[in-house]
């Protein structure tokens, strides 16, 4: 007869507990990193918030980027430009080069600052940084605009780069920027099918399936989706933070799913690190650097990025 080794009862309900404890630990570890996500913003407390996004003092240099926006972002441009991204990779750069390169960029809509890109990515990521946000979250505040990269590359204006964004195919909301007036130059704007309200869409079909105007948003979503480890709070923040009518406003809840619920929310942490973060104060960019390339390898896992 083989002699079994039977193990006292108290030490089975000593390892039980043991192991209960550390999931116990795992779900509070979880539940930590989600609060820190969600989260009141301490950075911008002392910030006049009333001074952001004012368009209606806006220079006629915003204002024309509108209309030439709101008249050229159409269902027969937004289909070729997805086919043309599809097509072909423009360049092979570390992200670090990308900020470089994007550094002598000036975005034409923006009403709040004439700083370069390397500056309002090093102000979003180290408001997000100093608020004790998690890395992946810091990251994103790095790179959100990196997508402005195609100004050098297939851009035909700015009009296809930067911007608020919003959906084509369904009907123009009077909730975008300037309003549905904007839009009558539009070819789509009396559109028989792309003028209703869901247009191509149906209600609850969810935002993934749904054609925001292309620009810098997309682009860059494309990129990093495939190509890096940040999770889908991240890719949101990345695909939604100029879609203002949506996450700002309310406009275009009826083509959301219970998904885009939960981006919602992680699309509205992310914006005031976007929006207030802009002030008049230069970070150190070499002072920076080393940090950063360290968080950038975190969550690329191939040094080189096809753009």
């Amino acid at each position: 007869m083989v002699a079994v080794a039977v193990q006292p009862a108290s030490t089975n309900i000593e390892a039980t507990s043991d192991k209960i404890d550390a999931v116990n630990v795992l779900k509070a570890n979880a539940k930590n990193a989600a609060k820190s996500l969600y989260d009141e913003c301490e950075f911008d407390k002392d910030k006049d918030k009333t001074t952001f996004r004012q368009f209606n003092d806006a220079c006629d240099r915003v204002k024309n980027f509108y209309s030439q926006q709101h008249t050229l972002q159409t269902v027969a441009f937004n289909l070729k430009a997805r086919n043309d991204f599809h097509a072909k990779t423009r360049a092979h750069m570390s992200i670090w080069e990308a900020m470089e390169k994007l550094n002598t960029f000036i975005d034409e809509c923006d009403p709040d600052t004439q700083e370069s890109q390397m500056t309002h990515l090093l102000q979003s990521a180290e408001a997000i940084r100093k608020d004790g946000k998690p890395r992946w979250m810091q990251l994103v505040g790095l790179i959100h605009d990196l997508g402005k990269l195609l100004f050098f590359f297939d851009a035909q204006g700015q009009w296809d780069v930067v911007g608020d964004t919003f959906p084509v195919g369904c009907a123009f909301d009077d909730k975008i920027i300037f309003g549905n007036e904007s839009f009558k130059k539009n070819e789509d704007f009396q559109h028989p099918v792309y003028s209703t309200k869901f247009g191509i869409y149906s209600p609850g079909c969810g935002l993934e399936n749904v054609m925001l105007s292309w620009g810098h948003d997309e682009y860059l979503y494309h990129i990093v989706k495939d190509q890096s480890t940040i999770p889908d709070e991240g890719l949101a923040m990345i695909r939604y933070h100029s879609f203002y009518p949506w996450h700002r406003e309310g406009a275009y809840e009826e083509l959301m799913n219970e998904h885009d619920k939960l981006m919602l929310e992680a699309v509205r942490a992310f914006n005031p690190y976007d929006l207030y973060s802009k002030s008049d104060e230069v970070p150190n960019v070499e002072e920076l650097k080393p940090y950063y390339l360290e968080l950038i390898d975190e969550y690329f896992p191939t040094k080189l990025v096809r753009w």
